[in-house]
């Protein structure tokens, strides 16, 4: 079943009845990664998502065309970024924390499918997804200091997921590091060898999806965000 396509992003129905959506950044060129247009496009993407039924949506498959899954924020949007006042960038800045933010509360789980490189702020988008699939061969980075700025747009959501003793080893320096240390942190879930097994496992996390009943599932994943920064036994059952 077909979905809505710009020119940064596509967005395909697939399953039974169309119940998952398969979001894919498409600016393969510059390796899938952010402008204004597209942080805007999925911002609304997942703003509409959140508004399907249970029964209507049951997934989100988050991927990237060609090369890379996401190499963070694009060159020449920084350059021009670089000519704004505080207040423009203050503003940039917010697009990309409520694009963040829309995934994050996104009320069906996401799963993301991860090749050739995920940097920057394309870590972010790992960091709020619930489950991440990785080609072994995938390279990951916060890599923002190496070009002077700083992964503070996308920390709130990585340290709630790897950790603050992660982040402080992995945030200054900005080196880049292998699947195997991504899955060492919990940035990643599960490594596959090959697009092709990468596929095959992507399907076999849908099928679980599927198999479980649609409001259980979402009610499952917002369990997790409820009991962020509830004591021990606070949780009532």
């Amino acid at each position: 079943m077909s979905g809505t396509t710009s020119p940064s992003l596509r967005v395909d129905r697939t399953g039974p009845g169309g119940v998952v959506a398969r979001v894919t950044l498409s600016r393969p060129d510059v390796h899938n990664a952010f402008d204004a247009a597209l942080i805007a496009d999925l911002r609304t993407t997942f703003a509409t998502l959140a508004r399907e039924e249970p029964a209507r949506l049951r997934a989100v498959v988050l991927a990237g065309d060609g090369p890379s899954f996401c190499a963070g924020a694009d060159l020449a949007w920084m350059r021009a970024a670089m000519t704004l006042d505080t207040e423009g960038n203050e503003q940039d800045a917010m697009a990309m924390a409520d694009m963040f933010e829309m995934i994050d509360i996104c009320p069906v789980p996401v799963i993301a499918r991860v090749h050739g490189s995920a940097l920057g702020g394309g870590m972010g988008l790992l960091a709020v997804s619930d489950l991440v699939i990785a080609e072994s061969g995938t390279r990951f980075g916060f890599t923002e200091t190496r070009l002077g700025i700083l992964p503070s747009v996308i920390s709130p959501f990585v340290v709630a997921k790897i950790g603050e003793s992660h982040a402080r080893a992995l945030f200054p320096g900005g080196r880049r590091f292998d699947a195997t240390r991504a899955a060492r942190i919990g940035l990643v879930h599960e490594i596959v060898e090959g697009e092709a097994a990468l596929d095959a496992a992507v399907e076999s996390a849908l099928g679980d999806l599927l198999a479980a009943g649609p409001t259980a599932a979402r009610a499952a994943k917002a369990i997790v965000r409820e009991i962020r920064g509830l004591g021990h036994g606070s949780a009532k059952w």
